[in-house]
């Protein structure tokens, strides 16, 4: 039998390469918490758990999600057969609430290391691989009309992306709609324009918003209004021809089942991390399917070590008819990865390999490191 013997945590600051700008916040860093996991046979297991903002956007940070692990999941998981990943997500779901990104980060690790055992990838785990590219959408979110349009084109002309999510919120509605209009203009048919409100607007609001985003061409809202407005969300998914797409309101397959039944989202965006690791996602996949709801592939801005994870999930879903938004690797300064993923033809590539497919390239994890990078930076005068 094949133990868990060591499990290891660090957090990582990582600038953008632009201020990000949400509703609730503005990124100008991201911060993962890496996972790794040793097993007595030598190998190794390696996962991320990042959230968006602090917490600003959830109820989980990152020094949240380090104690969480370091606390209370490692001393439940050391000496238990690495290879009974079911058995390891039961049991933090009777010993841990909530903390769905810290379970996600730990349960990454545990399936990248029974994928590395079994020389196979992840996705083999979860019924195999049907896509090998998906298609991947960027975020334009500078705040600024003329910077998106530029950044718009200049994404479609080198071929990188031609779907485009607006963060918008902060500004009244009249602004947000006639900056999203302004867009959806200059790009034309040439792109898929898409708005993300981050729970921003009231019920009345959303109903002008949804409204003029409508009549401006763009296709799909994602999530309007607070996640508990439910009844909220349903109305709007009933009233109008644009798109509504449930994000914020989908913790974990219970929340999925709850909003289909309800009606609230014409769309899922499903994200390992908020729906508690890989394995619930499947599950909110598979309401969503049953359901007949449209499913894309969300995003919290992880690294290329999640990002990979979660690619490995949805190159297994047959249908994904709202495509990826998982660029969160373009949206950092520096990659990771010894081998970055590969974006092109407006898709982003699974990676091959066992496990995951990635491997960490140990000089930026040190200089990245909370815990030891300072000392580097301050070394090479960063």
């Amino acid at each position: 039998m094949t133990k868990i013997d060591q499990i290891e945590t660090m957090i990582l600051d990582i600038p953008t390469i632009r201020g990000h700008v949400l509703s609730m916040a503005t990124m100008r860093t991201q911060t993962a918490v890496l996972v790794t996991i040793r097993f007595s046979d030598g190998s190794v297991g390696i996962g991320e758990g990042t959230t968006i903002g602090g917490l600003s956007y959830g109820p989980e940070s990152p020094e949240s999600i380090r104690s969480a692990i370091d606390t209370y999941i490692v001393p439940a998981l050391i000496g238990r057969n690495g290879d009974d990943v079911n058995g390891a997500i039961q049991l933090i779901d009777k010993l841990v609430k909530g903390n769905r990104i810290a379970k996600t980060a730990v349960e990454i690790a545990l399936w990248d290391g029974l994928g590395k055992r079994l020389d196979v990838p992840v996705s083999q785990l979860f019924g195999g691989a049907v896509h090998g590219r998906l298609p991947v959408a960027w975020t334009l979110a500078s705040g600024n009309s003329d910077t998106d349009i530029a950044e718009a084109q200049q994404m479609i002309e080198t071929r990188r992306h031609n779907i485009f999510k607006l963060k918008i919120g902060k500004r009244s509605v009249r602004e947000d709609v006639a900056h999203v209009a302004r867009i959806k203009q200059a790009v034309g048919d040439a792109a898929s324009v898409r708005v993300d409100v981050n729970t921003a607007w009231s019920l009345q609001d959303a109903r002008w918003g949804l409204k003029g985003l409508q009549e401006a061409g763009c296709e799909l809202v994602e999530q309007p209004v607070p996640a508990r407005y439910r009844r909220a969300m349903a109305e709007l998914t009933q009233g109008y021809e644009i798109a509504v797409m449930a994000d914020e309101a989908l913790n974990g397959p219970e929340d999925a089942l709850s909003v289909a039944n309800a009606r609230a989202a014409d769309v899922f965006a499903v994200k390992i991390g908020q729906s508690g690791g890989l394995k619930r996602a499947s599950e909110v996949i598979a309401i969503g399917q049953a359901a007949g709801l449209g499913l894309y592939a969300g995003t919290m801005l992880e690294t290329g070590l999640s990002t990979a994870a979660a690619l490995q999930l949805f190159s297994t879903v047959e249908t994904l008819a709202w495509g990826t938004e998982l660029f969160g690797p373009l949206l950092l300064t520096e990659d990771i990865l010894a081998e970055p993923i590969v974006y092109r033809d407006f898709c982003v590539e699974v990676p091959n390999g066992p496990g995951i497919g990635a491997a960490l390239d140990p000089d930026k994890i040190a200089f990245f490191s909370r815990d030891t990078g300072k000392t580097m930076k301050a070394a090479a005068g960063a």
